[in-house]
């Protein structure tokens, strides 16, 4: 058979021999390789979130010291929300308004760093990225010192009169949405930018010598190639954005708390398991609702 397999064809080559079979073992090995990862996300994901789907049903009037009896207690969740929607409101907004400060600012520096920068584009690269190389914590107590009451930025606001004599920037809602900003900022700017770069920019020339304008260009040429970019990035600054709480603990007061700063508080402080397990899964509720709704309307060829 060996044989027969290199008998010359009519065109003068040899014949393609047969491919071999594919036993139980090749059938099995794409499963095989996918066990480290399934295992992976079992023991890391599924079974925690189990655990807190179940505190959060436990009796409310227990405790950690008496201990905790699941009584399915699904008043849970109206419980948490009746005591922590405006936190829960807060969060929303402070990351809306942030993600927009950042798509005003992002989207700018992606396309200048991936279309203009030439030979400075790899040194732009390394100076968006830089501050991910130092912790989160000290990033935010650097906007701390930067936003004090006796800092420059202040003494110059005050300066040019856009603040008064009494005012300031430290512990007020413009902090916080200034430290959500700064800190998922690149988050946001790195898939642009990997959108970006692959622009062609032969396609904008085109839309020029068509007579389109520039904002003409933009809208139908360079935004519609740039969304799985934009939607990527939107979605990597916005989800963990809405849940942080270190921004409002350094930056904020109280007043500026989100949903984070409660959660950290119930399990932490006041160790009321229940309320904070309710809080966590309400919160990953109204995400995962946003994230549909936005994916939705976005569309999601280039991003699932």
């Amino acid at each position: 058979m060996t044989a027969l397999a290199h008998v010359p064809t009519s065109t003068g080559q040899p014949a393609t021999p047969p491919p071999p079979p594919r036993g139980g073992r090749h059938r099995l090995l794409p499963y095989l390789l996918l066990l480290p990862g399934a295992a992976w996300l079992l023991l890391f994901f599924a079974v925690p979130l189990f655990q807190l789907a179940a505190a959060s049903l436990y009796d409310p009037s227990g405790s950690l010291s008496t201990g905790y009896a699941l009584t399915w207690a699904f008043g849970n969740y109206p419980d948490a929300v009746q005591a922590y929607w405006p936190q829960l409101g807060r969060s929303f907004l402070y990351a809306g308004i942030a993600l927009v400060l950042g798509l005003l600012m992002g989207y700018p520096l992606a396309y200048a760093i991936a279309q203009k920068a030439g030979r400075w584009k790899n040194l732009l690269l390394v100076c968006v990225v830089a501050p991910m190389f130092t912790s989160f914590l000290v990033r935010t107590l650097a906007w701390k010192t930067i936003l004090s009451d006796n800092g420059a930025l202040v003494g110059l606001l005050r300066d040019v009169h856009l603040l008064g004599p009494d005012g300031r920037l430290l512990a007020t809602p413009v902090a916080v949405v200034l430290g959500l900003t700064y800190n998922f900022l690149p988050f946001l700017v790195l898939p642009l930018y990997a959108s970006l770069e692959r622009l062609d920019y032969r396609l904008l020339e085109a839309a020029g010598d068509l007579y389109a304008s520039p904002v003409q260009t933009f809208r139908r040429v360079t935004l519609p190639l740039s969304m799985p970019g934009l939607i990527a990035g939107t979605l990597l600054f916005f989800i963990p954005a809405t849940g942080d709480y270190i921004n409002a603990e350094l930056l904020g007061t109280p007043n500026e708390y989100m949903i984070g700063n409660v959660i950290d508080s119930a399990f932490l402080v006041r160790l009321d398991y229940p309320q904070g397990a309710a809080l966590s899964f309400l919160l990953m509720a109204a995400i995962l609702a946003v994230v549909f709704v936005y994916l939705r309307r976005a569309g999601t060829e280039e991003v699932l």
